[in-house]
């Protein structure tokens, strides 16, 4: 019985050897999939992350605003700003100051067309502005791929505005009212 007790003993320690074994290889296995390889994370903590990541925070930001400022510059130029309104409203009031007793067609050009031509030229200086930005953040090394997105978008509309500005100063899209 004592030779069955200890067949049987080392039975169940080798079974329970056995059991042990497969708990840790599936719990190695588990341990695998869910936690990252323990070899790559010195190579991580070797590395300050902060020195990393200050310069590309510090020089992203400056192209970042400069995209959107292109950007809002473009769009500005498009939609047409405060400055354009003024400049083209004092224009149509020294026009109607020179024109009075004047011809028709001296007044259709000193109130109507400089009044016209004054708002396409800051329009267009607003496009040309854009336009320049634009192409100064794209020149940069190595932008955020939203930075660059950004600029592009500054750069359509800004030589969008530039060709329309273009096109109202030389009247080129409608031409001035004649006098019947």
């Amino acid at each position: 019985m004592t030779a069955k007790t200890d067949e049987n003993t080392e039975a169940e320690k080798t079974t329970e050897a056995v059991r042990t074994t497969e708990a840790v290889d599936a719990g190695d296995a588990f341990d695998a999939v869910d936690e990252p390889d323990e070899q790559e994370e010195p190579d991580e903590l070797d590395q300050p992350e902060a020195a990393d990541e200050e310069p590309a925070v510090s020089s992203g930001i400056g192209a970042g605003a400069a995209a959107v400022v292109s950007a809002a510059l473009g769009l500005a130029a498009l939609s047409g700003t405060w400055v354009g309104k003024v400049a083209s409203e004092r224009e149509t009031l020294v026009g109607q100051i020179k024109a009075q007793g004047g011809t028709a067609a001296q007044q259709i050009s000193e109130i109507y067309a400089d009044a016209w031509h004054t708002t396409a030229l800051v329009n267009g200086l607003f496009s040309l502005l854009a336009l320049i930005t634009a192409v100064v953040v794209l020149t940069r090394p190595q932008r955020p791929v939203w930075v660059r997105a950004v600029a592009v978008a500054g750069a359509v509309l800004g030589g969008i505005g530039l060709f329309l500005s273009a096109g109202m100063y030389f009247d080129l899209f409608l031409s001035l009212p004649a006098a019947p």
